[in-house]
């Protein structure tokens, strides 16, 4: 459900924990997006930094420049001044992403797993089959129909957590039961109605179908498009998967290892909230591709 009022909570001396929603909600998370927008724009005097999630945000303040209880007004205006969410604009990069569907790496790690630890379906076919797809390839054109957004980031630094755009590419996945001991880096998997990619090799649970070449994560910023951040997304991005071939694959893969490798990215644009609710409304939400 979506509150009538936003709660506050403690999230520790330093923190506040601001619910929108207790459900996974694009509109929740649009004003999540807002609020954090905003607070840069304002400059508000004690805020150090914020985190928006799907349907909350944490603030991280000093409570020496402002007081908890400033710190909530101040919040809470700002949250009023926000508006019906049709009025928020955000700033929103795109990115394009090559993107080997169904690929030997992920694959590998499935088998690796049913060997090791226990059987399970592979993830294309389970998912597939739970969302009522024909098979693996309607998967691939369901899930690269669409824009992605960049809802927040977390459980490792700098994955995104993804929600679709379009409401015909949503599907949805339950996590592995016990996790991975690994998985390769950038591989893209689903946990949940969030998609994912995974910026190093590490432990996990999303149920896995797909594999990017290029990084998301660059502690060295060998990329100009790391030179802000070693992360590469910011929340509010767009992630557009692209389907290519091994061979198209191996090109950027080689390329990313080199540092040469050039991101596909369109920068100065404006997320429209109202501009996409309109778009929402005019297309048949219950055809998959």
């Amino acid at each position: 459900m979506i509150y009538d009022e936003p709660k506050f909570l403690d999230g520790g001396d330093r923190y506040v924990l601001i619910e929108f929603g207790n459900e996974m909600n694009l509109d929740l998370n649009f004003i999540a997006q807002g609020l954090s927008t905003k607070i840069k724009e304002n400059k508000v005097k004690g805020i150090i930094e914020t985190a928006p999630c799907f349907a909350s945000m944490l603030v991280h303040y000093e409570p020496d420049l402002i007081s908890k209880g400033d710190l909530i007004c101040e919040l809470a205006s700002m949250i009023e001044s926000l508006g019906p969410t049709d009025s928020i604009e955000l700033p929103s990069r795109l990115f394009y992403f090559e993107t080997l569907y169904l690929d030997p790496w992920t694959k590998e790690c499935i088998e690796d797993y049913n060997a090791k630890i226990t059987e399970k379906e592979y993830d294309p076919d389970f998912v597939s089959r739970i969302n009522n797809l024909e098979d693996s390839s309607q998967l691939v054109r369901v899930h690269s129909g669409t824009e992605y957004w960049v809802a927040s980031l977390g459980f490792w630094p700098g994955l995104p957590f993804l929600q679709p755009l379009d409401p015909r590419s949503m599907i949805t996945a339950p996590k592995y039961n016990p996790p991975r001991t690994w998985t390769p880096r950038g591989a893209i998997g689903m946990g949940g109605s969030a998609s994912g990619i995974y910026p190093v090799a590490t432990p996990g649970g999303y149920q896995l179908f797909g594999r990017i070449p290029m990084p998301i994560w660059d502690p060295d910023k060998r990329f100009d498009v790391f030179s802000g951040n070693i992360v590469l997304f910011r929340p509010g991005d767009r992630i557009k998967f692209v389907p290519c071939t091994k061979e198209e694959f191996d090109s950027a893969e080689s390329k990313a290892d080199e540092g040469t490798y050039n991101y596909n990215m369109v920068d100065y644009q404006k997320f429209s909230v109202k501009q996409y609710k309109s778009w929402i409304d005019s297309i048949d939400s219950s055809h998959r591709f």
